[in-house]
């Protein structure tokens, strides 16, 4: 039976994935037409499942199954269904395909669970539209900020027009905002994004805690010159010094054993026959501590200082996104753990979240958990060679499914 349900949840993930913005890829951002048909499918399989269904102020879709009396405070179960660019499958839609399967199971028993249970597919994790991850997630956590309104995509659209053009009302955004006296939790299955699992040759894991990260936007300054015409003693170059300050940021990320990237890298004036006068780079720095990430911060800082003395050059960092670590209750690890054990595998993986999910934004306002789900060619995502098996999605409902139930006996 469960392979059946992880059957369908493949077929469902494969419809999610053919609605994309673009021919060419699976691109589906927030607020986008893609977002309006994705979310439709999505709530119609709610209905289906037997949840009443409504959208948010922020454009979540949300379903409720109340449980032994009506308003009971719930166990919320999700992820989201937007995507990057040029994205995999199963990034935020198995989560949700998964949590919607749990709640059909539940759908003729609900009456007995100790507390509602409800399905949320968030419609902005990945913040590829307006650059403000999480957006979904922070809107049902109350912790919306009025800035956003403002943002704008690579067209000059605004958060505030695309909402009003989507069918949301910006001044009503406060009516997603859920009270933590009505949540009892918050679980989300989704794959791990990353080797680990692979490596210990198993299909789920506990999750302990969700990354910190700190994100900057860097500038470093030099003068633009001849490339012919200017020796080196007399060169102030940008691109070089960017480079060397990202093999040292790789550097520091490896001594200090945490992650940090440069994602993006622009050299100006761009000319082949230009000395670079400014590069712009971004840093999108994690690790499984606040204070290891901080740390790590400050040994850039360190090196960029250096760098640029040596080369005569001037940098600067802007930071723009931070999130603090976020630790999974212990109480939903035991029962994430339960469900993994009742599901065959009798000596569960924990490990904490490299990637960042939804679940962090929910922590505001209700304890969390997470299952991690393998997904295979050494964990790759954000790509379409993004991967899961039959047999792991099978597994992952049948975990997935005994937390809850793990859950409601210790609360009944």
């Amino acid at each position: 039976m469960s392979v059946d349900i992880a059957e369908r949840i493949m077929a469902r993930a494969d419809e999610l994935g053919a609605i994309s913005e673009v021919a060419e890829n699976l691109t589906r951002t927030h607020l986008s037409e893609a977002h309006r048909r994705a979310a439709k499918l999505v709530a119609g399989w709610l209905r289906e499942a037997g949840l009443a269904v409504w959208t948010d102020a922020a454009g979540n879709v949300c379903g409720r199954l109340e449980g032994a009396s009506p308003d009971l405070p719930a166990v919320v179960l999700g992820s989201h269904i937007d995507t990057v660019p040029d994205a995999g499958k199963y990034d935020g839609p198995l989560g949700v395909l998964l949590a919607i399967e749990v709640a059909r199971s539940f759908a003729d028993e609900a009456g007995a669970l100790p507390f509602a249970l409800e399905v949320v597919a968030f419609s902005d994790e990945e913040g590829t539209r307006f650059g403000n991850a999480l957006s979904g997630s922070r809107a049902f956590a109350g912790a919306w900020d009025e800035a956003w309104w403002e943002y704008a995509d690579r067209d000059g659209t605004t958060l505030r027009e695309a909402s009003v053009a989507f069918g949301l009302d910006p001044r009503n955004i406060g009516d997603a905002a859920r009270r933590p006296r009505d949540l009892v939790a918050y679980l989300e299955a989704h794959i791990e994004q990353g080797p680990y699992l692979e490596r210990a040759g198993l299909p789920l894991g506990v999750v302990s805690s969700i990354a910190s990260a700190r994100r900057f936007a860097l500038e470093i300054t030099g003068h633009a010159g001849h490339a012919g015409g200017t020796p080196y003693e007399l060169r102030r170059d940008a691109l070089v010094g960017a480079a060397e300050l990202v093999v040292e940021i790789e550097r520091i990320g490896q001594d200090l054993d945490v992650i940090a990237t440069v994602g993006k890298l622009q050299a100006y004036p761009g000319g082949v026959n230009v000395i670079p006068g400014k590069v712009e780079l971004t840093l999108d720095l994690r690790a499984e501590l606040d204070d290891d990430r901080d740390d790590a911060w400050a040994r850039i800082q360190e090196a960029a200082e250096e760098i640029a003395a040596i080369r005569d050059l001037e940098w600067s960092a802007t930071e723009f996104y931070r999130a603090d670590g976020v630790a999974c209750a212990d109480e939903l690890m035991e029962a994430v753990e339960t469900g993994i054990r009742a599901a065959g595998i009798d000596d569960p993986l924990t490990l904490w979240s490299r990637a960042g999910h939804d679940a962090m934004a929910v922590a505001d306002v209700a304890p969390i958990g997470m299952l991690f789900v393998r997904n295979g060619r050494n964990g790759v995502s954000h790509s379409p060679d993004e991967i899961v098996a039959v047999g792991d999605v099978a597994l992952a409902f049948d975990a997935f499914l005994a937390a809850v139930r793990a859950l409601a006996e210790s609360r009944g």
